[in-house]
């Protein structure tokens, strides 16, 4: 057996997973963020953005590309709007908040099933072939997938450190009360937080979508992991939540060669738990106590 190149594929496999993970994971703690809200819903926007991606791109015809950018907007812009109309009363409300979230998760996790059925479907792979990335072949799919992710990630991180709208945003989530006396209208960061956010889970959940198969119900183990990444990072760290995404990718990845899916998924947990024992703000120090 060639470990060298099993541990190779494993490694290329976590930071595939990891980087998706992080995007869920970075809109999940920007919308706890901005509205101290921990959205069980996420998971569902997630799935819209695979579904957009799979319609945009087989039914429409729609280049790849389009359709994740696509997926962004259109799941950005419906996160705009339930926030304004469903969400608004319940900001920096965490219990009532969580409440509400659950019920949404269930109303769209429904819709969806209704509109879209119960079966799983696939798209086509984006790419064919293979490359060579440290004396490891790669699917060219997976590292397109990286590119793209990683890309997207360089915009978030060029929107929140450059632009007006993103430093307003940051100012938001640091403080709103503070940020409210220096001038920035904190009440319409709301719903711009909360539509960035789940936009980065469709965009997740798009980039997703050649790699493995759609439904209805492919949110909630992405859900449960943004929920570990997020905690494990520390709540409403960004940094944080990439250091602890790729790393849950990779662990993820390394214990499948070891381990069956559910003694590697104990694992995982168990090591989560000690986590956050041993860095009970995040593994860079800045998250919620």
């Amino acid at each position: 057996m060639d470990w060298h190149l099993l541990l190779g594929q494993a490694t290329v496999n976590g930071l595939v997973v990891g980087l998706l993970y992080l995007l869920m994971a970075v809109g999940f703690t920007l919308v706890f963020g901005v509205m101290r809200m921990v959205n069980f819903a996420h998971g569902e926007f997630y799935m819209l953005g695979a579904f957009c991606a799979y319609y945009l791109t087989v039914k429409a015809g729609l280049p790849f590309l389009v359709a994740v950018a696509a997926s962004f907007v259109l799941v950005g812009l419906g996160g705009c709007l339930i926030e304004a109309v469903i969400l608004k009363p319940f900001r920096h409300d965490e219990l009532n908040g969580m409440i509400v979230t659950i019920g949404l998760a269930l109303i769209v996790q429904n819709l969806a099933l209704i509109a879209f059925g119960p079966d799983p479907v696939s798209l086509p792979s984006i790419t064919s072939g293979s490359s060579s990335v440290l004396g490891v072949n790669v699917p060219n799919s997976r590292l397109y997938v990286v590119g793209c992710a990683v890309a997207v990630l360089a915009l978030l991180y060029g929107f929140l450190k450059h632009s007006r709208a993103g430093r307003g945003l940051r100012a938001v989530v640091e403080d709103p009360q503070t940020a409210s006396i220096q001038g920035v209208r904190a009440r319409l960061y709301y719903p711009l937080g909360f539509g960035i956010g789940v936009g980065l889970a469709a965009v997740g959940g798009a980039l997703m979508a050649p790699l493995f198969s759609v439904s209805p119900f492919m949110g909630q183990a992405p859900l449960l992991k943004a929920f570990m990444v997020v905690i494990l990072g520390g709540l409403g760290s960004i940094p944080g939540a990439a250091i602890a995404g790729l790393l849950l990718g990779l662990l993820e990845s390394y214990s499948s060669l070891f381990l069956s899916s559910s003694t590697g998924d104990m694992l995982i947990f168990v090591l989560v738990v000690l986590g956050m024992l041993a860095f009970p703000r995040g593994v860079i120090g800045r998250g919620e106590a």
